[in-house]
């Protein structure tokens, strides 16, 4: 693998971490490190990074962000900690680990591959694979995508899976130099930049993005995602509608 650091955005996720994992992971993997990025939690999250980054400093550090800012630009934050450390490969993964870690490795080797900018996960239910949302969060991410498919003018299937990793290049380094105006979706705001960075360099989008299919995803107890954010998810689909129309 290449050199390869991961964001990990935590807020009040102390009893949702499990640390063992992402332990087991970096030293099976030397090539791997992990960010995590503490968004101002009010519980003991910070405290239960802090030990965990005790067991392989060399490969896990944790950012202390003192205000909740969201999850848009804690990630943010992190993936700038990443590029001044050198790394090759940069990526962001949600905490709760829905999305399997050993998917780091196939996201990998697909980006080694010239061409693809940009490996992210997709939960399709297909047979033989285990994918299992809660049904509130499934036909909302599934309207969602298909309007942010619609607006991005690209047929893309899954933009909110919180697992993506691309190559730590100019392109990325330019489309993370600003905040995101996006929360929730600030995922599909970097695709609407990456996109708009391609179409204006004459290259077509389709050949930089890789979707990935994943063997399994189960939704994780204790969500910050509601039915009651709704209308919320409404607003910001007004806000990526006019995003994704900018030159």
């Amino acid at each position: 693998m290449q050199q390869t650091t991961i964001v990990v955005p935590c807020y009040n996720e102390a009893s949702r971490l499990t640390p063992d994992r992402f332990v087991a992971c970096v030293l099976a993997e030397p090539a791997l490190s992990f960010v995590f990025v503490d968004d101002g939690s009010s519980d003991a999250t910070f405290d239960l990074l802090t030990r965990t980054v005790e067991r392989a400093p060399n490969q896990l550090s944790a950012l202390r962000l003192e205000q909740n800012v969201g999850k848009a630009e804690a990630v943010r934050q992190g993936v700038l900690r990443g590029f001044d450390s050198g790394a090759e490969l940069i990526g962001f993964w949600d905490a709760d680990l829905a999305t399997p870690l050993y998917n780091i490795a196939e996201f990998a080797r697909i980006l080694e591959q010239p061409g693809p900018q940009l490996a992210m996960g997709s939960r399709v239910r297909l047979l033989g694979r285990r994918v299992e949302r809660h049904s509130f969060r499934h036909y909302a991410g599934r309207g969602f995508a298909t309007l942010a498919a619609l607006a991005l003018r690209l047929a893309v299937y899954d933009t909110q899976c919180g697992a993506k990793l691309f190559r730590a290049n100019d392109t990325f380094r330019e489309l993370f130099s600003q905040p995101f105006e996006l929360g929730w979706s600030f995922d599909v705001e970097m695709l609407a930049r990456l996109v708009r960075s391609c179409r204006r360099n004459g290259v077509d989008p389709t050949t930089q993005i890789v979707e990935v299919p994943l063997r399994e995803w189960i939704d994780a107890p204790g969500s910050k995602l509601r039915a009651s954010h709704a209308p919320r998810i409404a607003w910001e689909m007004m806000r990526l509608i006019r995003i994704a129309r900018q030159p």
